[in-house]
């Protein structure tokens, strides 16, 4: 029996399908804390119920910035067999990364929040925690991951065969969850800049709302982009099924 280890892209797989599993996990767990918070004290109490957990638990994702980045050395062409499947990886002798993810869209959605949590609420936590905005914002994020998650690890676990309510909720939630986190995060960033003293803090937190114009506009478009290119590829799919 061949006990030689299993290829680099089987490890591959079953890191992302622990990674996204975890995070899953992670982001249920933070929903479930901010909806009892809110039902049982109200938004004030929130980040004191979840705010170190928050900021922990989005800083993990600074991993997928590393995993947009890491490129893995050209596939080896495989051996020709006349009944093999198409392939839906890579052709042979591309660079192939970790994840599909580009690191443009990656990096501005991370870094955008961990600003977020480190930068903006932590520092001024007695103007932003208590705000409406702040538990507006984690709802908006821990949804949007959970359905992002639990859909990465479909998509892992089926080889591309996601189950289709999962699908419409991964490119059809964004319309109204990117707006909310987005004008929830300006919020946040508002309070801390009327709460900042120096004149340099406040002028640099009117900036970081500045950036959110472009940067907004970026991740939405690029989620439109996505959906399109999902629809598309269902409806060959339909047309045969029909």
């Amino acid at each position: 029996m061949d006990r030689s280890p299993p290829p680099r892209a089987a490890l591959q797989k079953q890191y992302l399908i622990a990674y996204n599993g975890l995070s899953a996990l992670l982001w249920s767990i933070l929903l479930g804390r901010v909806l009892l918070l809110l039902g049982l004290a109200g938004p004030r109490h929130v980040h004191a119920g979840v705010g170190q957990y928050a900021q922990w638990t989005q800083t993990v994702a600074v991993l997928e910035i590393l995993h947009s980045a890491f490129r893995n050395p050209p596939l080896p062409a495989p051996p020709f067999h006349p009944c093999a499947r198409p392939l839906t990886t890579p052709s042979p002798g591309a660079p192939t990364g970790l994840v599909r993810s580009p690191l443009l869209t990656t990096t501005i959605q991370v870094f955008s929040r961990v600003l977020l949590v480190w930068g903006i609420v932590a520092p001024w936590p007695a103007a932003t925690g208590p705000s409406p905005f702040y538990s507006g914002m984690l709802l908006a994020w821990a949804v949007t991951e959970v359905i992002r998650y639990s859909y990465f690890v479909a998509n892992l676990r089926g080889d591309g065969d996601v189950p289709p309510a999962l699908v419409w909720l991964r490119y059809n939630t964004f319309y109204v969850l990117y707006p909310l986190g987005i004008g929830c995060e300006m919020g946040c960033v508002y309070l801390a800049s009327r709460a900042a003293r120096s004149r340099a803090t406040k002028l640099l937190l009117w900036d970081v709302l500045v950036l959110y114009v472009p940067a907004g506009y970026v991740m939405y478009t690029h989620m439109m982009k996505q959906r399109r290119k999902v629809i598309r590829g269902k409806q060959p799919e339909r047309r045969r099924g029909g």
